[in-house]
């Protein structure tokens, strides 16, 4: 199968050729031919496999058939998590309408709305935006969603996860009853689920690999390690890759800004990524690392989804994530478009219940245990929460069911699913 057997544009089927795709994914492959006849999709595939292309082309296509760029009003909406992937989606579709004469504009919070309402007065016929910002310039008057044709639902698990299920529903209020509906997740739980039915008339289910899985393009290793280990540990293996292009995961921000630090003082150029940074920093730091100025980058969870970045060879878990479907979004940076990756977890004592409820998920984890700083023998320690130490007060939640009580969902106060708002405003 090409992408020349699924009926694509020549001008599409150029720009994918200059990107170097021939063969489509999966996922694309299900999903594109149903698009192109109008049917509404629920697709939910493995993370880096390729769901962006997979909506964008055929919404491409629909929109340069009927000329929608000589009509008046948006188009077509694309909603994301994070800024990060809403710029992803954005460049994406830069690339594959090239020719097609087709305007659009990204909207994120964290930067003057001062370009992007000026993108909206010119006129655009395609929006992707997170649902802060969004709702914002709705409420001043700048965004009309009556002439949306398409509606796209992108990382919904993340969306949700993040606390905007008020915010999506305030958005869908406002969208007409006729559109095509395209709804894409890496895990598709119950309350998704729910969600899209909801939402999706008809749809053709799409489902490439199991939910929550790990892609089979990522090798994974794990090391026992005392928490005072870690940065000597990830020196160590640094030591011994090749021109190594490394994510860095770690657990909070603070942790992010002194790693980098100490990395740079030893003459590893890195930087860190956070919420706390200005989305410019940000996007100077992703540019630096794309054109490997800078050989690490040091991200939390905002960035575990929507880095588009083809050749990263490692992902490093610096600390494990507390929730297991999180691991598989972040190793799914790495092992992309075709390239293999590898992922590697540092976990200390008070880190194994996490690993836990990781191994629940993906059985391929090796343990390395001829290293200098192993702690496989140490004991296993409590949590050290705000500097003391404590236990769990109830059994861990078991995440191999894909995270959530599907009894919790309607509207209890245990919904885990809704989540809670973020704090962090630049995701408006």
């Amino acid at each position: 199968m090409t992408f020349e057997n699924l009926n694509l544009l020549p001008q599409i089927l150029s720009s994918l050729k200059a990107k170097g795709y021939t063969q489509p994914t999966p996922i694309q492959e299900r999903s594109i031919p149903h698009i192109l006849e109008g049917k509404d999709i629920c697709g939910s595939a493995q993370t880096g496999t390729g769901k962006t292309a997979a909506f964008a082309l055929p919404m491409l296509q629909l929109l340069f058939n009927s000329k929608a760029h000589q009509r008046k009003g948006l188009k077509a909406l694309i909603l994301a998590p994070t800024r990060e992937l809403a710029q992803q989606i954005s460049d994406s579709f830069r690339d594959y309408g090239k020719g097609l004469h087709l305007r659009h504009t990204v909207i994120y919070g964290g930067v003057s709305q001062h370009g992007q309402t000026n993108a909206l007065r010119s006129g655009v016929d395609i929006v992707i935006a997170t649902p802060g910002r969004l709702l914002d310039l709705m409420e001043q008057g700048f965004v009309h969603l009556n002439t949306i044709e398409f509606f796209v639902l992108d990382e919904v698990d993340r969306m949700l996860d993040m606390g905007f299920i008020n915010d999506i529903k305030k958005i869908i209020a406002k969208l007409p009853s006729k559109k095509q509906t395209l709804f894409f997740s890496a895990t598709m739980p119950v309350e998704i689920k729910k969600l899209s039915d909801s939402l999706l008339k008809n749809p053709v289910i799409v489902q490439t690999a199991p939910a929550s899985t790990a892609a089979v393009t990522v090798k994974q290793y794990v090391y026992h390690v005392k928490t005072e280990n870690k940065k000597a540990l990830l020196k160590f293996i640094l030591d011994k890759e090749s021109k190594p292009h490394v994510l860095v995961f770690t657990r909070t921000k603070r942790g992010a800004d002194k790693l980098a630090k100490s990395l740079n003082a030893d003459g590893i150029k890195a930087e860190a990524i956070h919420g706390n940074k200005s989305q410019n920093a940000r996007q100077k730091a992703l540019d630096r690392f794309k054109n490997r100025q800078i050989s690490m980058l040091i991200a939390t969870d905002v960035a575990s989804r929507g880095l588009d970045i083809t050749e990263i060879s490692h992902v490093i878990n610096f600390d494990l994530p507390e929730e297991a479907e999180t691991y598989i979004h972040r190793i799914g940076r790495t092992g992309r478009a075709g390239y293999s990756g590898i992922a590697i977890s540092f976990c200390s004592p008070d880190e194994r219940a996490q690993l836990r409820d990781i191994n629940k998920l993906t059985k391929s984890i090796e343990v390395v245990e001829a290293h200098p700083y192993d702690a496989s023998q140490a004991s296993e320690e409590p949590r050290k929460l705000n500097g003391q130490q404590q236990r769990r007060s109830g059994p861990r939640r078991n995440n191999s069911n894909s995270g959530h009580n599907p009894n919790k969902g309607g509207g209890g106060n245990n919904s885990n699913w809704r989540g809670r708002r973020t704090n962090d405003r630049s995701y408006r």
